[in-house]
């Protein structure tokens, strides 16, 4: 696996660490490589107890305690990603000098010999901005904190933002009140939280076909201003000049005010907060309050979006584009707990890949990473309303919940019709269908027995496809 690329993908500092795994736990832990940022941070040390080294310039494959002091924190976080596989979000903070980091730790789908693997990021924390509490009258800084401390340390983001947003809208004694996260470069948006009071009639702004260029226009309207506020008639009738679509779209939906809120990390927008109908009364407690409200909103924001991509890294075989190994037996674990109810009747399908070690030992290892991949995009469409999972190497796992036996069976056939066709990619099958009382492990054991059964049917049928 190539490390160095691996890393290199990452914007923010990160680092690729070795865990060795042994019977008691683990042993070595070692830096395998960075990205530039945190080859730079390395080499120019920024902490007073760093360890002197002679010659700076960094070493792949080093002991990490070559570079930082030895931290059994650090190395318990790397265990637990690396050979338990967990994702880990912590903050961490450094003494001298008064530095705070976020800390992302996440598990990669690659094991070598007793090696088990994981990414370390850390985004600086500018604790210098938090001073801006200070400043503020003593009710709006409890009207933040109330609003956003929870954040920190919740297991369901998106609830507690719902939650938050509820407080929002409260506070602003607003109609309605909306998150929205917006990606410019792949022109979509997500709606991240909303509130309304009960009752509200009003035509929300994502009931527009063109809502995403509306947003988008929100940027030019705002301008140099960290915020917009419409409160009046008056204003209404500037917007009506400035921005026409908007404002047509804010009549026919029956805003009277709104203030708006871009929600900006490092020089990057990531979405906005409005609260629509609010009392304009108190509109410069409001705007106040809802500026420390997106600072604190923006800064949890970026690190879930952070934590979010890390964990489809974790979770994506990196080689197919499918679900991993990791991915599948979270899944598995978290239906077998009960967090995941798991519809019955469900099927589940073990698809191993004929012919991949063949395909390696003539053509090479190249020839037969583009069969897996093609092998990959091949079962995406046949379960293309489901989970695929590559279970490892040549093996693949589908698990479809809420199914009747004939959808199941369909499915089946045409898997299996479509691996039989001359210059396909073919597959052993092994299915089980579960009606009732089932354990999902039972059922995966099931299906591979099955499947194990095909592919020897298969290579007594063509024994000249068996690799020797």
């Amino acid at each position: 696996m190539n490390f160095q690329e691996f890393a290199d993908g990452f914007e923010t500092i990160t680092s690729i660490i070795s865990v060795q795994k042994t019977d008691a736990g683990y042993g070595e832990i070692r830096i395998v490589t960075g990205n530039r940022k945190y080859l730079d941070l390395i080499e120019h040390p920024v902490y007073d107890n760093a360890p002197q080294i002679i010659d700076k310039k960094f070493v792949p494959n080093s002991l990490y305690e070559k570079y930082t002091p030895k931290n059994l924190g650090f190395e318990d976080l790397c265990y637990n990603s690396a050979v338990l596989k967990k994702p880990i979000h912590t903050y961490v903070h450094m003494n001298n000098p008064d530095l705070w980091f976020n800390v992302f730790v996440m598990p990669i789908d690659y094991e070598e010999g007793d090696l088990c693997y994981c990414t370390y990021t850390t985004k600086l924390a500018n604790t210098a901005d938090l001073n801006l509490l200070t400043t503020e009258s003593l009710q709006i800084s409890s009207d933040v904190i109330k609003t956003c401390i929870r954040l920190h340390g919740t297991d369901d983001f998106e609830k507690t933002m719902n939650d938050i947003i509820k407080d929002v809208r409260h506070i602003c004694k607003a109609e309605v009140c909306s998150l929205m996260l917006i990606d410019f470069n792949s022109g979509t948006y997500k709606m991240l939280a909303k509130s309304m009071r009960e009752g509200s009639v009003i035509k929300t702004v994502t009931q527009f076909v063109n809502f995403y260029d509306i947003a988008v226009s929100w940027l030019d309207t705002i301008g140099g201003s960290d915020c917009l506020i419409i409160k009046n008639r008056q204003d209404m009738e500037y917007i009506s000049k400035i921005n026409n679509p908007w404002y047509l779209t804010l009549e026919e939906a029956g805003v009277d005010s709104v203030v708006l809120f871009p929600l900006r990390y490092s020089g990057e927008v990531l979405g906005f907060i409005w609260a629509t109908n609010f009392a304009t009364e108190n509109a410069m407690r409001i705007k106040e309050t809802l500026e420390l409200t997106t600072f604190f909103l923006s800064s949890e924001i970026a690190s879930y979006k952070l934590m979010k991509r890390l964990e489809h890294i974790s979770y994506t075989d990196l080689l197919t584009g499918v679900k991993n190994r990791n991915a599948m037996n979270n899944r598995v674990t978290s239906i077998v707990s009960g967090a995941e109810e798991l519809d019955i009747p469900y099927g589940v399908v073990f698809a191993d890949l004929n012919g991949l070690k063949l395909m390696k030992d003539t053509q090479g290892h190249s020839a037969g990473d583009l069969l897996l991949k093609k092998a990959a995009l091949h079962l995406q469409e046949v379960f293309k309303d489901y989970d695929v999972y590559r279970a490892g190497g040549d093996e693949f796992v589908v698990i479809i919940p809420d199914i009747s036996r004939e959808d199941f069976d369909a499915l089946i056939n045409k898997l299996r019709k479509s691996s039989q066709a001359p210059g396909n990619i073919s597959f052993a099958v092994g299915k089980w269908y579960c009606e009732s009382g089932l354990d999902v492990r039972d059922a995966m054991r099931k299906a591979d027995e099955d499947m194990y059964r095909n592919k020897q049917e298969y290579y007594q049928k063509f024994p000249e496809r068996k690799a020797r």
